[in-house]
């Protein structure tokens, strides 16, 4: 007896964060992932080593669609770089203006800007309404400090949680930012969350974003910690609540990123948290699995 053809699975390859192919943040979108087993989800994600898989389902809550997120090791509840990825990806698919997504952190609504505008479209930019973070204190302060090789930071090392969680350390210049060689083992050792160096001034601001023990040694462009960065930065009076910051990522891993990113509100009440960016959608092709 001849043995069943496996499935075919299609996805496309998406540069998230830039409008320059092979720049900005990898991603890896299955646009029709119903027939996918959900046993192969997690080793999928960590076949392509990218650092985020998403898969995308019928939606259960009314919006466009459903997604799963993963990282080579893990499933995240959200993250940025894949929302605004696969919304971009799927504005230009179906024609959309507006995207909305069902993550395992709530629905996220992302108004696109430009693209979606017929078959040829490959790049298109949009904006995402995150979930407002919680945040308190990192108790491991100084270990996490020790890690990163560095002192001090100038703001209070505070974890915040949008779903993934992500620890913000500020250093002294841009020039501190790009000089940092973490112990990656020491960081994956302290837990299963993102650590974001940042320095700069006004509107303008460098990060780096370590993750390893989510598989994650570096991110090139984060979009999940880039709004709790809008956050951190008007509660402690570094920026206005209003006011857009640009978030600029990924230099040191030749994968140049721009993100863009608001809170408003106020200290005590934080209203609204946005992210923005592009994306391309640079390759596509199909898994034979399942």
């Amino acid at each position: 007896m001849a043995a069943s053809r496996a499935a075919s699975h299609r996805y496309a390859l998406v540069d998230v964060f830039t409008d320059v192919p092979l720049q900005g943040n990898q991603l890896a979108v299955f646009t029709d992932a119903a027939t996918l087993p959900g046993e192969i989800l997690q080793p999928l994600a960590r076949e392509l080593n990218l650092s985020e898989t998403v898969y995308v389902l019928a939606p259960e809550q009314g919006a466009d669609a459903r997604i799963r997120i993963f990282t080579p090791t893990a499933e995240l509840p959200f993250a940025g770089h894949p929302v605004l990825g696969t919304a971009i990806v799927l504005g230009i698919e179906r024609g959309l203006e507006h995207v909305t997504l069902e993550t395992r952190a709530g629905i996220v609504p992302v108004t696109l800007v430009h693209g979606g505008g017929g078959a040829d479209a490959r790049t298109g930019s949009g904006s995402m309404l995150q979930p407002v973070p919680t945040w308190q204190p990192f108790e491991r302060a100084p270990e996490l400090l020790a890690a990163l090789g560095v002192d001090s930071s100038g703001l209070p090392v505070e974890i915040y949680v949008n779903g993934p969680r992500h620890v913000y350390v500020e250093l002294a210049s841009e020039d501190a930012v790009a000089a940092l060689s973490p112990d990656l083992r020491a960081l994956a050792a302290l837990g299963e969350f993102g650590v974001s160096c940042f320095a700069g001034a006004g509107a303008r601001w460098k990060a780096r974003m370590f993750a390893p023990a989510l598989g994650v040694p570096e991110d090139p462009a984060t979009g999940s910690a880039a709004g709790p960065l809008a956050v951190h930065l008007a509660r402690h009076g570094r920026v206005a609540f209003g006011e857009e910051i640009e978030i600029r990522q990924g230099v040191e891993l030749a994968r140049p990123s721009l993100l863009r990113a608001r809170a408003t509100g106020s200290a005590d009440a934080v209203e609204r948290v946005e992210v923005a960016g592009s994306a391309v959608i640079v390759a596509s092709g199909e898994f034979v699995v399942g």
